[in-house]
């Protein structure tokens, strides 16, 4: 059962998707959910179905108080390195919410403060909190319409299926086709790395 992380505050949860994917940006979402929001279906992103996922991005984008979504493309990874990137994609997502939080819950044990809202990081926080966890369906819903979108470009990664994650398939696309500029040329994404030309 999710909790409400405090009735008093006005609380953001944050969360991202795409962390460990070798293509594609790394996604992030800001969530502040009304006081007593509350949907059968609200958990972990990564423990739902598709369409479970789907009917909640719907429910959220409609009766959240304010949402906001935000992409960090590969590049942008290369440079700064995933985690950095991560929290930065948190960070924008925040900035786009239309209410200030008075706190903000992140899923996670790394973030780097914002403006000077008081923040907590909360490990597996997306199966705890209910912010937390409608955070992890935008994320990981926006990020994978970007992936299907982009999969259009290079079926023959079928990101469609993997969204950039390291799978057989996706590696063996990579040894294949080589890389594409969807690719984080950061990540050690064949084994034999030394032995791929960018």
């Amino acid at each position: 059962m999710l909790q409400i992380y405090n009735v008093k505050l006005q609380v953001a949860g944050t969360d991202e998707a795409g962390r460990g994917c070798l293509a594609g940006p790394v996604t992030a979402a800001a969530v502040i959910l009304p006081k007593r929001f509350s949907h059968k279906l609200l958990n972990d992103s990564k423990q739902l179905s598709l369409k479970a996922r789907t009917e909640l991005r719907d429910c959220i984008e409609n009766d959240a108080l304010c949402y906001g979504v935000a992409h960090v493309f590969m590049k942008e990874i290369d440079e700064i390195n995933i985690l950095n990137a991560s929290i930065l994609a948190m960070h924008r997502a925040i900035e786009q919410l239309t209410t200030q939080p008075q706190h903000i819950i992140v899923d996670g044990n790394r973030f780097k403060p914002f403006k000077k809202i008081p923040h907590e990081c909360i490990i597996k926080g997306d199966g705890k909190y209910s912010a937390i966890a409608a955070a992890s369906v935008l994320a990981k819903t926006h990020r994978d319409a970007y992936m299907e979108k982009i999969h259009q470009e290079h079926p023959e990664y079928n990101w469609k299926k993997n969204k950039g994650y390291p799978t057989k398939e996706h590696r063996a696309a990579i040894r294949e086709f080589g890389i594409t500029p969807y690719h984080r040329k950061s990540f050690r994404l064949l084994p034999e790395q030394l032995s791929l030309n960018f």
